[in-house]
C-alpha cells in the first residue's frame, strides 16, 4: 500500500505547488511522473534495503537466480524513477516501467497464491489493482508524450467570426 501512497500523495502536493505558482509543476503529466519517480524510488530501494529477503522469496522457483533478479529489478526502478525526471527520457523510462510492472507481476501473483510471507497485502485482487493504477499512470505518461505533450488550450479568435471581444476588429472612422 506505500507505493501507492507514495503515488497518490506525490502527485497531489506537486499539483499542488503548480497550482500555487510553481511553473514546472503546472502541468499534471509533470507532477504525475514526480509521483511516479517517488512510487518507483521507493520500491526500488526496498529491493536493496528492508524487504530484500522478502522480494527474493516473491520470486517463483521456475525462474533462476532469484537474487540476481531482485538486483536486477530494483536497478531498474530507480533507473526508470530517474528516467521519468527528465522530460526528454520520460517516454522511454514510463514505457520502460510500464513493461516492467507486466513482467513483474507474475511474482506478486506467486507470492499471494503460494502463501509466501512477505508483508505486503496478500489479497489479488487488491494487489492487481494497484498494478493496475500503476500501469495506468505510467501509460498515462506515455500517451501524453506519444500525443505531442500538447495542451488543450481555446483556439485565439479570429476577426469576423463573431468570438471577438466587443469593439475589437472594429475601427472608427475619423
Amino acid at each position: 500500500m506505500a507505493p501507492l501512497i507514495a503515488l497518490v500523495c506525490t502527485t497531489a502536493l506537486l499539483l499542488a505547488l503548480g497550482a500555487a505558482g510553481v511553473r514546472p509543476l503546472r502541468s499534471w503529466p509533470s507532477a504525475l511522473r514526480g509521483g511516479l519517480a517517488a512510487m518507483f524510488t521507493l520500491t526500488g530501494v526496498s529491493h536493496f534495503v528492508g524487504m530484500r529477503e522478502e522480494m527474493i522469496s516473491m520470486v517463483p522457483p521456475a525462474l533462476p537466480a532469484p537474487d540476481l533478479l531482485v538486483t536486477v529489478t530494483g536497478v531498474l526502478e530507480l533507473a526508470g524513477a530517474a528516467g521519468l525526471l527528465w522530460a526528454r527520457t520520460s517516454p522511454w523510462a514510463a514505457a520502460g516501467l510500464g513493461a516492467l510492472l507486466v513482467v513483474m507481476f507474475p511474482a506478486n501473483a506467486y507470492a499471494i497464491t503460494a502463501q509466501v510471507n512477505t508483508g505486503l497485502t496478500d489479497d489479488l485482487p487488491v494487489r492487481t489493482a494497484m498494478q493496475a493504477v500503476f500501469l495506468a499512470a505510467v501509460l498515462a505518461v506515455l500517451v501524453h508524450h506519444l500525443r505531442g505533450g500538447r495542451r488543450t488550450a481555446p483556439a485565439a479568435p479570429r476577426a469576423g467570426d463573431g468570438t471577438e471581444p466587443a469593439g475589437a476588429g472594429h475601427r472608427r472612422a475619423v
